[in-house]
């Protein structure tokens, strides 16, 4: 299986070293290239392919948001950088993650996994084999904004996760937080070994699921439908 190219855009040259090192740490990636601007980095685009970029977001003469809005074929993107403001529009770009400077090991691997299941690669490819790889007790979580507050939703703590058109509903343990993103996008994002799609409206943790029967999941005291396309799938992770 081919190794995930990845190239690194940041005008910092530490940033720069800290992401090479790490993607040295994973055999399973290889470096395409760095770069200090974006300029570089379409010079980089133009000539070859490229998997995944880790991109700075400030930038001089070209932020990251601007360049990304240049390219006509997208590679995966995972944002780099120090001000949390800038996550709801990475998000609205499609991004794959949003790593917050300073980050560690354990929060880039999280990124990782993340584009390697949009990549599609098979669970046998070295980017993926958690257990060959250093881990760090790093809670995976996603962030989300939900009435101008950006929110860190640890993915142990979803109950499920109801879709209503445009928007979606996790619901928590103490809380239900709503935010802009659509359900298919969302499902995309989540690990499959964990989260199952029941219904088109509904997405469920599996390990939070406490009872099933042909038409329902129950969660706790919440029962929520089987949707007919997806009960095959239903049988075979909850039954």
């Amino acid at each position: 299986m081919d190794k995930i190219k990845c190239l690194v855009v940041d005008d910092e040259k530490l940033a720069r070293t800290l992401l090479k090192k790490y993607i040295d740490k994973l055999p399973g990636l290889t470096l395409a290239g760095e770069c200090k601007n974006a300029f570089e980095a379409i010079s980089i685009l133009q000539k070859e392919r490229v998997d995944l970029v880790f991109l700075d977001i400030q930038m001089p003469e070209l932020t990251g948001i601007e360049f990304l809005n240049t390219l006509q074929e997208k590679p995966l993107v995972v944002f780099t950088t120090a001000y949390q403001e800038y996550a709801l529009e990475g998000y609205q770009l499609d991004v794959v993650d949003y790593l917050l400077k300073p980050f560690r090991f354990g929060r880039f691997l999280q990124a990782i996994n993340k584009a390697a299941r949009r990549l599609n690669f098979e669970g046998g490819n070295q980017a993926m084999d958690e257990d060959r790889l250093p881990k760090e007790n790093a809670r995976e979580f996603i962030l989300v904004r939900s009435n101008h507050v950006i929110h860190k939703i640890f993915l142990d703590e979803i109950l499920f996760i109801q879709g209503m058109k445009e928007y979606v509903s996790f619901y928590l343990p103490e809380k239900q937080v709503i935010t802009l993103v659509a359900l298919k996008q969302l499902e995309k994002d989540l690990p499959a070994g964990r989260f199952l799609r029941i219904h088109k409206s509904f997405i469920v943790a599996i390990d939070k699921v406490t009872a099933t029967d042909s038409n329902y999941v129950h969660i706790g005291k919440k029962q929520l439908p089987i949707g007919g396309n997806y009960k095959e799938e239903v049988q075979k992770h909850l039954f």
